[in-house]
C-alpha cells in the first residue's frame, strides 16, 4: 500500500513514534507504539471484512496508524492525544496522497476514537451513508472500527499493571474475542 508506506516514512510520523517510545520507555501501562498501531489496524481491517463495510484498506490502516500519533504531545504539552493526533495527521495525510474527502473521514475517526464505545452495541454498519468519491461510504463506520479495535487490541487480563490501571473494570478487556 503505497500511501501507507508514505505515512510510515513521513518525518512527522517517524519523529512522533520515536518520541512516544522514549516517553513511554518506563510506562507500566499500555504503550502506543508501532505494535499497538498495527494491532488496531489489523483488528479494524478484519472487522471491516467481517461486517462487509467495504471501507478501503488504506483508509482503515491510515486511521489506525495515526490515531495515537499525538500521544507525545499529550505527555509534553498536555494536549489531549486525539486532538494532537488529528493535528499531526492533517499534515501527513495530504503528503501521503489522500484527497480532501478521504482526509475528512480519517480525521473524524482519529478525533472521535476516544468517545463512548458504541461499537460493542452492534452499531458497526448501521451508520448514515454518505457519498465518498463514488464509493459507498459510511462516515461513522471508520470511527467505530478504530474505536472498537483500539479497545480490543488491549489484553488487560494479562497485563501486569491491571490492578493499578485507571480504566474502569467494565472497560477492561478481560477475554480474547473471536
Amino acid at each position: 500500500m503505497e500511501r501507507i508506506d508514505k505515512i510510515c516514512s513521513h518525518p512527522l510520523w517517524t519523529d512522533s513514534i520515536h518520541q512516544i517510545a522514549l516517553l513511554e520507555k518506563e510506562r507500566a501501562f499500555c504503550r502506543h507504539g508501532v505494535s499497538h498501531l498495527l494491532d488496531v489496524a489489523r483488528i479494524a481491517w478484519i472487522e471491516n471484512l467481517e461486517s462487509e463495510l467495504q471501507l478501503p484498506k488504506d483508509m482503515v490502516y491510515a486511521a489506525a496508524l495515526l490515531h495515537d500519533i499525538g500521544r507525545h504531545r499529550q505527555y509534553l504539552d498536555n494536549i489531549p492525544h486525539h486532538e494532537a493526533s488529528a493535528q499531526i495527521a492533517a499534515d501527513i495525510l495530504p503528503d501521503a496522497g489522500f484527497d480532501d474527502a478521504e482526509q475528512a473521514v480519517i480525521l473524524n475517526a482519529i478525533r472521535m476514537h476516544r468517545g463512548k464505545d458504541t461499537a460493542d452495541t452492534g452499531n458497526i454498519g448501521n451508520s448514515v451513508k454518505i457519498g465518498y468519491n463514488g464509493i459507498r461510504e459510511m462516515q461513522n463506520d471508520l470511527t467505530e472500527l478504530i474505536r472498537h479495535a483500539d479497545k480490543k487490541s488491549r489484553m488487560c487480563a494479562l497485563c501486569p499493571a491491571i490492578h493499578s490501571c485507571n480504566w474502569d473494570n467494565e472497560k477492561k478487556n478481560m477475554r480474547i474475542e473471536i
